[in-house]
């Protein structure tokens, strides 16, 4: 397979199935085969899979292994040792239960330990314990010891701190608690599900990983497993001729069930099977003769497919049958939690019962009807009872349904918080420049002066006497140009001004610098708060309602209003391992610009579905805005002087900043609610 120096492969181990895989990096299969057929102590087969340059070597086992990989010059020798089980005196009961040994401990010492354990559920209720050890090369024995999952981990050690038990009921999953403890040199730990369960280990490096899987009952199953395939122990039959009630017999005596077989099962059956689960020999022997059973804790009913289908009509047409004859009785319920008028609904089939997400209705009235044909159900509103006339069997159902209905519903607080920050700074500055020569005061004069210079036409006319001086001064008349700094927010700028003359008091030059700078910084806090039952929509809104005007059809105009508020609707679902899945709404109205319509409206909303943790707080999301401007108003040429240009234009600068957040925090209530 591999012509370069190998290197140790990473690997990992299966336990149901029992399998071992190794991982060749940058290897190609140059063996021409992908199956390998061996039948050898505990091996069945190896399989051989090339992705890329990647190629993996999946040995089958018979049973799951301990197993050993040594490097051998370029050849790569995995040895498969038998398990702790096999190895050690144990008790009859321990000794049918399966035991996985991942890896041998090497070492005298304790030179391994457990650095972290940790408890995950997934999405179909699945418990995962997690386990993360020092080192790949660490001794794992695992077994099923009654209702028990036992892990020993050899010659390892156990942190003080992962010295605890574990108690993981809240997660919903078949695990309840995990005991992890030291015993000796070995450190054991004990995972205790409960109900219906199976469960795999595989390892993947230095983590360890079982898995406690749920089981549903199935009553027609041998074995009680998710799994595809057969699990019984392995039998060898080779019979010629052989009539089928014997083989149904030699079966019966190999597992100790008890089969009992119907008087129509006949004829003879020539088979050889060896090395097969003995479910699997069953299943082929039924299907060769036309047959099915039906299996009752430890008792197997065999008979012809046709006959038991027959059967079990008859058995349900009787059944229908007294439930039509059965005679009718009365019952009273009385509630506490749910609505009479709802639960009759509910029980009819035409409407939903209180407390599960609204109120309603089935479509087509009665087609998922709770009641018999015959029953029938009225409600008391005054007492919240609820009068049922059904039969006995049904009677028992529609009690069961009652105490799962009628209980108190959990309840959230929602917590919400709308965050709203603004900063703003603005800064304008300008100048105001002009010139006056009074050195000649009359045009008439003999002088060699034949000019003036002013700011505009009106100050040349009056200076020269062509205009009238007008409201006694002509100084705005003098200016070349007036930049002065806006007024920001109302407030007028600062200014100073400057003037140059002469000794004779004849010639002028005047400045005036004007600046302002604003900075303003603003958090508006808005923390509504609801309290929801579960998978009930709860809203709370304040605000104010906008009047304005809209055309009618026949061309007058009426008075209409719009809503500007603060609204929270929220729809809490607590799940089973304590978390809370929201569907929130959220809205942030304001009232904005006045148009020639009416009030504009100024909208912030958000809508989205999440889940939290009990208690805990998740930003929903947010917005962030910055606007910036620079605005500049210049004298041509002049403006642009270096130094100097500063006299002869005008700066405004503006920076917005604003930045929405929204919080949500939903904690479950526990006992009485209190809303500050």
């Amino acid at each position: 397979m591999k012509t370069a120096p190998v290197a140790v492969p990473a690997s990992f181990s299966v336990a149901t199935p029992a399998r071992i895989a190794l991982d060749f990096m940058k290897t190609t299969n140059d063996s021409g085969k992908t199956s390998i057929d061996s039948n050898q102590g505990d091996l069945r087969s190896i399989n051989l899979v090339q992705a890329g340059d990647r190629t993996r070597l999946v040995m089958n086992l018979k049973r799951a292994v301990a197993f050993d990989t040594v490097i051998d010059g370029n050849a790569i020798v995995v040895t498969l040792a038998p398990s702790l089980a096999d190895s050690a005196s144990v008790n009859a009961a321990a000794s049918r239960a399966p035991t996985t040994r991942f890896a041998e401990s090497t070492t005298a010492v304790a030179a391994h330990s457990i650095r972290d354990i940790d408890f995950r559920r997934t999405a179909d209720g699945t418990g995962r314990v997690i386990i993360d050890l020092s080192d790949s090369q660490a001794g794992v024995d695992i077994r099923t010891q009654g209702q028990s999952v036992v892990i020993d981990f050899l010659k390892s050690a156990l942190p003080d701190s992962l010295r605890r038990r574990l108690d993981v009921t809240d997660f919903a999953t078949p695990v309840q608690t995990i005991n992890t403890f030291t015993q000796g040199d070995n450190v054991r730990m004990v995972i205790e599900p409960r109900g219906l369960w199976e469960h795999n280990a595989y390892q993947t490096d230095n983590r360890l990983v079982v898995e406690v899987k749920p089981l549903k009952e199935d009553p027609n199953k041998l074995f009680q497993s998710s799994r595809i395939g057969y699990k019984g122990e392995r039998l060898s039959l080779n019979f010629q001729n052989v009539d089928v009630r014997s083989l149904l017999q030699v079966i019966a005596d190999f597992t100790n069930l008890n089969i009992i077989t119907s008087d129509s099962v006949s004829g003879n059956l020539t088979l050889r099977l060896k090395d097969v689960p003995w479910d699997q020999a069953l299943d082929i022997i039924l299907q060769a003769k036309g047959l099915d059973m039906r299996k009752n804790g430890n008792v197997i009913l065999v008979a012809p497919k046709d006959e038991l289908a027959t059967k079990e009509k008859l058995d349900l047409e009787a059944r229908s049958q007294i439930a039509d004859l059965e005679p009718l009785r009365s019952e009273t319920f009385q509630l506490n939690y749910q609505k009479a008028q709802d639960l009759v609904d509910f029980l009819n089939g035409t409407g939903l019962a209180a407390g599960t997400g609204g109120g309603g209705g089935t479509s087509g009235g009665g087609s998922n009807r709770i009641l018999s044909k015959r029953g029938a159900a009225s409600a008391d509103l005054r007492t919240n009872q609820v009068f049922v006339l059904e039969t006995g069997t049904k009677l028992e159902q529609i009690r069961s349904v009652i105490g799962k209905l009628d209980i108190p519903s959990r309840q959230v607080i929602i917590e919400s918080r709308i965050v709203e920050a603004n900063d703003q700074f603005s800064r304008n500055l300008g100048v105001k420049l002009g010139f006056l020569n009074n050195e000649i005061p009359a045009p008439t004069s003999t002088g060699n002066l034949r000019y003036r210079i002013t700011g505009n036409y009106l100050g040349i006319g009056e200076q020269t006497g062509q205009a009238a001086v007008t409201g006694g001064s002509f100084i705005p008349d003098t200016q070349f140009f007036s930049l002065p700094a806006a007024a920001i927010n109302g407030a007028n700028p600062a200014s100073i001004g400057v003037s140059l003359f002469t000794k004779s008091a004849a010639k002028f030059l005047n400045l005036e610098l004007s600046a302002l700078e604003a900075d303003g910084i603003g958090k508006i806090v808005s923390s509504p708060r609801v309290v929801a039952a579960d998978q009930v929509k709860s809203l709370i809104e304040q605000g104010t309602e906008l009047p304005y005007q809209v055309a009618t059809s026949s061309g007058a105009t009426s008075v209409q209003f719009r809503k500007a508020n603060l609204k929270l609707e929220v729809t809490p679902q607590i799940t089973p391992e304590g978390n809370i899945i929201l569907d929130v709404d959220i809205t942030k109205d304001s009232v904005g610009q006045v148009t020639q319509a009416g009030f504009a409206i100024d909208t912030k909303h958000v809508n989205t579905k999440v889940q939290v943790e009990n208690g805990g707080t998740v930003v929903l999301g947010g917005i962030f805005q910055i606007t910036d401007t620079d605005t500049t108003t210049k004298v041509p040429f002049l403006g642009d002087v270096p130094v100097l240009g500063y006299l002869f234009r005008n700066t405004a600068k503006s920076t917005n900043k604003s930045e929405l957040l929204i919080f949500i925090t939903p904690p479950q209530v526990n006992g009485s609610v209190t809303i500050r």
